[in-house]
């Protein structure tokens, strides 16, 4: 009788369990899903279009880009899967050890195991024709670390006090200055955006919104002033500013993307039909430039519909946020709406010739590893959030 009340006790739990799996699954938000899954497909198909040229006069697979993309997108879905069935609120538990393993990534890309590729020391080479950036995921543990700073106010405040907000800062800093270090400005401006973007919705004081952006206009102009940064950073923002100064040289790049776009028409050359990006004229089309290939293949119409797509995942964000079961997974929300929003103006901005070239891959649609799991690691996020929505639930 024992064995057979533990069985069924043990029974009982296991379809408890997947009953709760199920649950989740069925709160899921349907348009978001939808909306990332749609970014990805295009994406899949643009990584081909601005590769297999390529591939193929090099004698390589023309689909090995492809390939490798679709398996990190596979990996990406899996993490995100992974996060959305995880109880968001029991990650303030494991927050330390997040930000802990971001930042010892961030040291290691500093150390020689680092490499250097287009001019950033950002990466850790592993084989395979397989890297990691270590500030992708440094993404994820500034957001879930400033959403437990942040969101648990202290007996009789309102927002968070002076301390949280200083020690957020100093925090968050860690990973900044290691970026800087890189030097990565790309990323450096998105954890930026996301630590403005969580200080407003956390209810911290205006002065600090108005003292870290006086603080940063200060820095910017400190940084240009004393030739801090590298020459090729300099030549970016010359070419944004002046594009036509250097067309064959620095201003090669935003010329050539603007080029692209614009050939393209209202409804495109047709998918894999683009004459400037089976010229190779726009370089790093796979991952910088892939909104080059859509201007060009897919016409205006067809960035239209990757602009769309990526505000409803921006909306959706927004919405979940909004109906957050507390302050810890409103800013979680709130920080990662942030960081897709940042990059993905900036990306679609630098292909336009409206923002100066950063490196920013376009969240959800560019080719990679690292930036697609970190993407889908916030998707997930998202999902979390919004499935446990009610208290106690």
């Amino acid at each position: 009788m024992t064995g057979s009340g533990v069985g069924s006790v043990e029974g009982y739990a296991a379809r408890r369990g997947w009953s709760s799996r199920l649950a989740v699954l069925r709160r899921l938000d349907l348009p978001l899903c939808l909306a990332v899954l749609a970014l990805s497909v295009i994406g899949a198909l643009l990584v081909r279009a601005a590769t297999f040229q390529l591939l193929t006069e090099r004698g390589e697979d023309p689909e090995g880009f492809l390939k490798r993309h679709i398996l990190n997108l596979f990996i990406g879905f899996g993490l995100g899967g992974f996060v959305t069935v995880l109880d968001y609120r029991l990650l303030r538990a494991y927050v330390p050890i997040l930000y802990g393993a971001a930042c010892v990534g961030l040291v290691a890309v500093l150390s020689p195991l680092g490499e250097t590729i287009n001019g950033s020391h950002s990466w850790i080479v592993i084989g395979g024709g397989f890297q990691v950036q270590p500030s992708e995921f440094a993404k994820v543990g500034l957001v879930v670390l400033l959403a437990m700073i942040l969101g648990e106010p202290r007996d009789g405040e309102i927002g968070p006090g002076r301390r949280d907000v200083l020690l957020a800062l100093a925090l968050a800093g860690v990973p900044g200055v290691l970026i800087m270090l890189q030097p990565d400005l790309g990323t450096s401006l998105v954890l930026i955006a996301v630590v403005l973007g969580m200080l407003a919705i956390s209810g911290a004081g205006k002065r600090w919104l108005v003292a870290l952006v006086g603080g940063g206009v200060t820095a910017a102009f400190a940084v240009w002033f004393f030739g801090l940064l590298e020459d090729y950073q300099i030549d970016r923002f010359t070419a944004f500013l002046n594009p036509e100064a250097d067309p064959r040289g620095a201003g090669y790049n935003a010329q050539q993307a603007r080029i692209a776009v614009g050939s393209g028409g209202a409804f495109g050359k047709g998918l894999f039909h683009g004459q400037q990006t089976g010229g190779h004229f726009v370089p790093e089309q796979q991952t910088d430039f892939i909104f080059t290939v859509a201007g060009e293949e897919l016409g205006f119409v067809g960035g239209a519909v990757i602009v769309a797509l990526l505000g409803v995942v921006l909306w959706r964000g927004l919405r979940i946020a909004t109906q957050a079961a507390d302050l810890f997974g409103t800013l979680v929300a709130t920080g990662v709406v942030c960081w897709l929003g940042f990059q993905s103006f900036q990306n679609v901005g630098m292909s336009l010739g409206i923002m100066p070239i950063t490196g920013l891959p376009l969240p959800f649609v560019s080719y990679g590893g690292s930036a697609t799991f970190a993407n889908m690691i916030a998707f997930g996020l998202l999902q979390a959030v919004h499935v446990r929505r009610r208290p106690f639930d």
